[in-house]
């Protein structure tokens, strides 16, 4: 009888759990509160970065905005909260957002300690170092002495100790909470460089007042995978986020763009069928409808899309694909297939 009396009552409390946390994913949350919370940067221009109307862009913007539309079939209904290099994986452990979107390198620490996963990668970047062109330094390795502007709370600090360390030379850390703070300080001459991701560097140094006296020296002193992060207890959302993500890379590789995702739901290729919903019932794997990718394409666009308007030869930056080109290319998106 004991047995049996057990068996029952785990029974009933199984009825009574599992509803309770089937309403408590981040997917369920997301869809009672009718839109989704992302921590982005605080004003990187090409990643994230408000006009004056308070409309944002960048790719880690439209990250989010797919994911909005992959739910809603509405790229609108996401609000944006600015966040620190130091305060935005509390932010992202506390709940305060559903999802961070914010030029954050995905490290082994940062992986397995805090609580948080990483959805993928979609930015390839490396630490550079942005000089005066009137120092004629043309090599980091000339930067013996030198004083070196840099974020607090980021892995800019280590790759910094670790490069002048390797290379036997000597340099004075200026720290900063913010990057409009470090670039101010360099243009003010408090330190004789200012080091970040290659691609802030090219957003920072827009704020310039004479932008044209400042370049990004060649070499990179660090692998920096950039990539949308989730905490780790909700499997289905890590999924959901990921796939987001590879969804717009696989359309990009099958030609699926904004302008023609309506006819190519008359495609006879399986691939392009699968991704866009026409065959099977992908989206459920994810708790989101069949048509999932194709709301995310006719919103936001594909990868190459959305790289090209915000950090390419589309933008203010005019950055190349290099390592963000398609494996196809060359370069190292590559994305799992969808079937």
């Amino acid at each position: 009888m004991k047995t049996i009396a057990s068996t029952l009552l785990a029974l009933a409390l199984s009825a009574v759990i599992a509803p309770a946390e089937a309403q408590t994913t981040t997917l369920n949350v997301v869809k009672n509160r009718g839109d989704l919370i992302c921590g982005v940067s605080p004003g990187l221009a090409g990643f994230g970065i408000p006009d004056a109307k308070g409309e944002w862009s960048g790719l880690d913007v439209d990250l989010c905005r797919a994911i909005s539309a992959a739910i809603f079939n509405d790229p609108k209904k996401v609000k944006f909260t600015p966040l620190s290099s130091k305060d935005r994986f509390t932010a992202l452990q506390s709940g305060e957002v559903d999802l961070l979107s914010r030029t954050s390198t995905w490290t082994m620490s940062r992986d397995t300690t805090l609580g948080l996963t990483f959805a993928g990668v979609n930015y390839y970047d490396g630490q550079a170092f942005l000089v005066q062109k009137k120092l004629g330094i043309d090599t980091a390795r000339k930067l013996d002495g030198a004083s070196i502007c840099l974020q607090q709370g980021t892995t800019t600090e280590l790759n910094v100790a670790d490069y002048f360390r390797k290379n036997k030379i000597k340099y004075e850390p200026v720290t900063f909470d913010k990057g409009d703070e470090a670039i101010k300080a360099f243009e003010s001459g408090r330190c004789d460089a200012l080091t970040d991701d290659s691609s802030a560097l090219y957003a920072l140094k827009l704020k310039l007042v004479n932008p044209a006296e400042a370049v990004v020296l060649p070499e990179l002193i660090s692998k920096e995978p950039l990539g949308p992060v989730v905490r780790s207890s909700d499997l289905q959302w890590f999924n959901l986020v990921k796939w987001t993500h590879d969804a717009m890379l696989n359309a990009e590789e099958l030609g699926v763009t904004k302008a023609n995702v309506d006819e190519m739901l008359k495609s006879d290729n399986p691939e392009i069928r699968r991704l866009l919903g026409v065959e099977g019932k992908f989206g459920e794997g994810v708790g989101l409808t069949s048509d999932w990718v194709y709301r995310i394409v006719k919103h936001v666009g594909n990868y190459g899309e959305a790289f090209e308007r915000s950090v390419g030869q589309g933008s203010e930056l005019k950055i190349a694909r290099g390592k963000n080109a398609l494996w196809t290319e060359g370069g190292l998106q590559y994305a799992p297939p969808i079937r």
